[in-house]
Protein backbone atom coordinates (compact mmCIF):
# COMPACT_ATOMS: atom_id res chain seq x y z
CA UNK A 1 0.00 0.00 0.00
CA UNK A 2 1.49 3.16 -0.86
CA UNK A 3 2.30 6.03 2.06
CA UNK A 4 -0.04 8.60 2.12
CA UNK A 5 2.14 12.47 2.60
CA UNK A 6 -0.64 15.21 2.79
CA UNK A 7 1.38 17.59 0.76
CA UNK A 8 -1.40 19.09 -1.55
CA UNK A 9 -3.62 19.51 1.23
CA UNK A 10 -0.82 20.75 3.38
CA UNK A 11 -0.04 22.87 0.95
CA UNK A 12 -3.16 23.75 0.62
CA UNK A 13 -4.06 24.99 4.16
CA UNK A 14 -0.76 26.53 4.00
CA UNK A 15 -1.42 29.51 1.33
CA UNK A 16 -4.70 29.90 2.17
CA UNK A 17 -4.06 30.37 5.92
CA UNK A 18 -1.25 32.67 4.27
CA UNK A 19 -3.68 34.58 2.22
CA UNK A 20 -5.76 35.63 4.65
CA UNK A 21 -2.39 37.37 6.64
CA UNK A 22 -2.03 39.33 3.71
CA UNK A 23 -1.88 42.44 5.08
CA UNK A 24 -0.02 41.73 8.02
CA UNK A 25 3.17 43.32 8.40
CA UNK A 26 6.57 41.24 7.94
CA UNK A 27 7.08 37.70 8.64
CA UNK A 28 3.73 37.65 10.06
CA UNK A 29 2.10 37.35 6.38
CA UNK A 30 5.29 35.06 4.73
CA UNK A 31 5.40 32.15 7.17
CA UNK A 32 3.10 30.11 8.55
CA UNK A 33 3.07 29.63 12.16
CA UNK A 34 3.03 33.00 12.55
CA UNK A 35 0.59 33.59 9.82
CA UNK A 36 -1.82 31.41 11.76
CA UNK A 37 -1.43 33.08 15.08
CA UNK A 38 -2.02 36.74 13.53
CA UNK A 39 -5.19 35.43 11.83
CA UNK A 40 -6.60 34.22 14.55
CA UNK A 41 -5.97 36.69 16.94
CA UNK A 42 -7.79 38.60 13.62
CA UNK A 43 -10.55 36.50 14.21
CA UNK A 44 -10.87 36.90 17.69
CA UNK A 45 -10.64 40.53 17.33
CA UNK A 46 -13.77 40.95 14.49
CA UNK A 47 -16.04 38.38 16.70
CA UNK A 48 -15.92 40.74 19.66
CA UNK A 49 -15.85 43.78 17.62
CA UNK A 50 -19.11 42.50 15.86
CA UNK A 51 -20.63 42.43 19.10
CA UNK A 52 -19.61 45.99 19.96
CA UNK A 53 -20.87 47.62 17.38
CA UNK A 54 -24.35 46.75 17.88
CA UNK A 55 -23.70 48.55 21.42
CA UNK A 56 -21.59 51.57 19.90
CA UNK A 57 -25.01 52.58 17.50
CA UNK A 58 -27.03 51.97 19.77
CA UNK A 59 -25.15 54.75 21.77
CA UNK A 60 -24.77 56.49 18.61
CA UNK A 61 -29.05 56.63 18.42
CA UNK A 62 -29.46 57.57 22.13
CA UNK A 63 -27.50 60.44 21.96
CA UNK A 64 -29.12 61.74 18.54
CA UNK A 65 -32.40 61.26 20.22
CA UNK A 66 -31.31 63.18 23.55
CA UNK A 67 -30.01 66.23 21.62
CA UNK A 68 -33.29 66.27 19.63
CA UNK A 69 -35.15 66.11 22.99
CA UNK A 70 -33.35 68.69 24.55
CA UNK A 71 -33.97 70.82 21.69
CA UNK A 72 -37.66 70.66 22.20
CA UNK A 73 -37.29 71.02 25.88
CA UNK A 74 -37.99 67.69 27.33
CA UNK A 75 -35.88 65.16 28.68
CA UNK A 76 -34.86 62.12 26.90
CA UNK A 77 -36.00 59.95 30.00
CA UNK A 78 -39.25 61.37 29.80
CA UNK A 79 -39.36 61.08 25.94
CA UNK A 80 -39.01 57.54 26.35
CA UNK A 81 -41.57 56.74 28.80
CA UNK A 82 -44.05 58.72 26.87
CA UNK A 83 -43.58 57.04 24.14
CA UNK A 84 -44.31 53.47 26.01
CA UNK A 85 -47.00 55.07 27.76
CA UNK A 86 -48.45 56.39 24.63
CA UNK A 87 -47.79 52.53 23.03
CA UNK A 88 -45.55 54.18 20.18
CA UNK A 89 -43.54 50.97 18.85
CA UNK A 90 -40.81 52.96 17.42
CA UNK A 91 -37.50 51.82 18.02
CA UNK A 92 -34.23 53.92 18.90
CA UNK A 93 -32.57 53.27 15.47
CA UNK A 94 -36.02 54.96 13.52
CA UNK A 95 -36.15 57.75 16.15
CA UNK A 96 -32.67 58.67 15.79
CA UNK A 97 -33.29 58.48 12.15
CA UNK A 98 -36.33 60.97 12.56
CA UNK A 99 -34.48 63.14 14.98
CA UNK A 100 -31.51 64.00 11.86
CA UNK A 101 -33.74 63.80 9.52
CA UNK A 102 -37.19 64.49 9.64
CA UNK A 103 -37.47 67.28 12.63
CA UNK A 104 -41.56 67.92 12.06
CA UNK A 105 -42.31 64.09 12.29
CA UNK A 106 -39.82 64.42 15.16
CA UNK A 107 -41.56 67.45 16.76
CA UNK A 108 -44.91 65.44 16.80
CA UNK A 109 -43.68 62.09 18.30
CA UNK A 110 -42.23 65.05 21.53
CA UNK A 111 -46.18 66.19 21.68
CA UNK A 112 -47.18 62.86 22.13
CA UNK A 113 -44.64 62.10 24.83
CA UNK A 114 -45.71 65.23 26.51
CA UNK A 115 -49.17 64.79 26.45
CA UNK A 116 -48.91 60.60 27.26
CA UNK A 117 -50.46 60.14 30.82
CA UNK A 118 -47.64 59.88 33.01
CA UNK A 119 -47.12 56.12 34.19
Amino acid sequence: MARVKHAVSSKRRHRRMIQRAKGAWGKRSKLFRRAKETVNRAMVFATRDRKARKGDFRRLWITRIHAACEAEGLPYNRFIAGLKVAKVGLDRKVLADLAVTDSAAFKELVEIAKTAPSA
